[in-house]
């Protein structure tokens, strides 16, 4: 669903499973750093809100999206993790560099939950403009990294 038609910060706990003993990795891109910064906020805040513990939470940065895959291998790895939440922003430049970062992230995020068989989840913010990229990072369509930790919630319970 498109993120215009649904808030990113809008949704159901009635689902959730206890999370007080599980352990999440956020990793977190240094690139636009003060919206990630934003969205590992949301994520944190939304975790905690909702029963995890402060210790439990792991942030790691990387340079940039495009290592976000290796920073979640790296993470996912480890059997005390149980769940890996990927925060970036890749905004649309001049060139094409922002399809190869993409495509390769999702299909690395994707590659590292098949290959630990837990949740790696996908918070990438992927937009035309600054100011798009904002309007999910708090604005006025919420938040993705609400919606990252939220997603990590309901995998652990599937």
């Amino acid at each position: 669903m498109a993120t215009s038609l649904k808030n990113l910060s809008d949704y159901t706990s009635d689902h959730f499973i206890d999370i007080s003993e599980k352990r999440f990795g956020l990793v977190v891109a240094e690139w636009n750093r003060e919206i990630t910064d934003t969205l590992a906020q949301g994520a944190y805040d939304t975790l905690l809100k909702h029963g995890a513990k402060p210790e439990h939470i792991f942030r790691n940065t990387v340079p940039g999206s495009f290592e976000l895959t290796l920073g979640a291998q790296l993470l996912a790895q480890h059997d005390e993790i149980d769940a890996v939440i990927c925060l970036g922003v890749v905004i649309q430049g001049e060139t094409k560099h922002d399809d190869y970062i993409c495509h390769a992230v999702a299909s690395g995020i994707t590659n590292v939950g098949l290959k630990f068989n837990k949740p790696v989840i996908f918070g990438l913010v992927t937009t035309n403009t600054l100011e798009q990229a904002w309007d999910r990072a708090g604005g006025k369509h919420g938040n993705k990294g609400v919606e990252g930790a939220v997603a990590a919630i309901h995998m652990l319970g599937f």
